[in-house]
């Protein structure tokens, strides 16, 4: 180990390993190590079942209701992909695809008043939806429509609201939009977790509805895809990619310390050894004294023998419940997949609940989403603290990824690593000049 590395990284996190393969496919001297002995680190899938019951200290054997143990893969942070989001171009710009085979979630639901309804994202669905009166869907229908030609180098299309002075409230003012339906367009369509983004220029949320739509053209019941065994599949996929390109990968490493010289990284110690480098990506758990903490995640990953109700029996979904619908300033969201997806013994379903921590009792702010998933067969709490960096490496040289948020979705994630990779190099990262022979993800994809 004592060798010299343009680049090390510390945890297989899916940020960490998709940062390892990009210097490595860019002819960088990656080193990668964890402390686990498994991939994924904080976002890893847990196989067999009993090593899930052993993390949450559940006393006693696996009830034989569950199958068997190997045929569980559950995911510890939930999340789906966009089909047109960026890491499924990331996938495919690096075809990492070759080693993974994906499914299409099933559906997408909001929540209002008690109920769940389908997320309408097409002038057809608008008019269908049970989520507004009739008034109310031809409003949202021309909203829909103007979002969809809004072109923001074409004026002629924004129908005097400008994209970068006229802010998300203008927009529902304009076309006389409800809150219900503001709840449901901001918080399931554009995806926001707050309701920050109601003051601020209303481009971004007009982009994030067309990424919305975008993805969801793609198929048609859900703009979300998952791999089949389980998100695990992903940082693996990633650690492959580096080694094709001459990455090194070492699991079950202690990190006892990184080097520092003159207020710049120069190494990692591991077991009484020096492996020296110019540069160090890390997760937050490797260098705490550089973050700081800025919330925390309860999440409570739910064993069902049922589809959830409401959702047309589907085997996988997404369920968002908008902030203003159960009371709290943060929504909560639920990412269910089942035995279809490689994940769960036949017959069983995985739903996962989480949102970020409010009061002192976080269990009870699941309520809403605990009570929809019932009858449950067995539940696993966790909460995790959230940190971002205070050092951003400019000086140190040192690049520490945020921790995985709530949401189920991996666009805050890419957000993250392109920032990272924007801080490393001093250039944006660019998705065009990477692209190389592309295999279209969605050839591969089942319906």
């Amino acid at each position: 180990m004592n060798e010299d590395y343009d680049v090390i990284v510390l945890g297989t996190g899916l940020t960490e390993c998709i940062l390892s393969g990009i210097m490595s496919v860019k002819g960088k001297k990656v080193l990668h190590m964890d402390r686990n002995s498994y991939y994924g680190a904080e976002s890893a899938s847990i196989t067999p079942l009993e090593e899930l019951y052993k993390r949450f200290s559940i006393p006693g054997t696996l009830p034989e209701s569950m199958g068997k143990g190997r045929d569980w893969n559950v995911d510890l942070i939930p999340k789906f992909l966009m089909a047109n989001g960026q890491l499924v171009s990331m996938l495919l710009i690096t075809q990492v695809t070759r080693y993974l085979d994906f499914k299409v979630v099933e559906g997408s639901f909001v929540y209002k008043a008690g109920k769940i309804h389908k997320v309408p994202s097409t002038e057809t669905e608008a008019l269908q939806s049970g989520l507004m009166g009739l008034f109310e869907k031809r409003r949202f229908r021309n909203f829909l429509i103007w979002t969809a030609n809004f072109d923001v180098n074409n004026p002629k299309t924004w129908e005097g609201l400008d994209p970068n002075t006229s802010t998300m409230t203008d927009v529902y003012k304009k076309f006389s939009l409800n809150q219900d339906v503001m709840d449901f367009t901001g918080h399931s369509l554009a995806l926001y977790r707050t309701d920050d983004y109601l003051c601020k220029p209303c481009i971004e949320t007009i982009n994030r509805i067309k990424l919305y739509s975008e993805s969801l053209a793609r198929y048609g019941q859900s703009p979300y895809l998952y791999p089949l065994y389980g998100l695990g599949e992903l940082p693996q996929g990633f650690a492959r990619l580096s080694a094709i390109y001459g990455g090194t990968y070492m699991l079950n490493k202690p990190i006892e310390e990184l080097v520092i010289e003159n207020g710049k990284v120069v190494g990692v110690k591991s077991e009484g050894e020096i492996a020296r480098c110019k540069q160090l990506i890390c997760d937050p758990s490797y260098a705490l004294d550089r973050t700081k903490k800025v919330g925390q995640v309860i999440r409570a990953i739910c064993f069902l023998s049922h589809p959830i109700n409401g959702t047309n029996n589907a085997k996988s979904c997404q369920i968002i419940f908008p902030q203003n619908q159960v009371g709290r300033k943060h929504d909560i969201y639920v990412c269910m997949i089942s035995f279809a997806h490689n994940v769960a013994a036949q017959g069983k379903y995985i739903a996962i609940a989480s949102t970020t921590v409010e009061t002192c009792d976080p269990e009870k702010e699941l309520k809403p989403a605990l009570d929809m998933l019932a009858p449950i067969e067995q539940k696993f709490v966790s909460i995790s603290d959230l940190y971002e960096p205070t050092d951003f490496g400019t000086e140190s040289q040192i690049f520490i990824s945020r921790s995985y948020d709530a949401t189920t979705h991996f666009e805050t994630t890419c957000d993250d690593i392109k920032d990272i990779y924007k801080r490393m190099t001093g250039s944006d990262f660019d998705f065009a000049e990477m692209e190389r022979n592309k295999n279209d993800i969605f050839g591969d994809c089942q319906e």
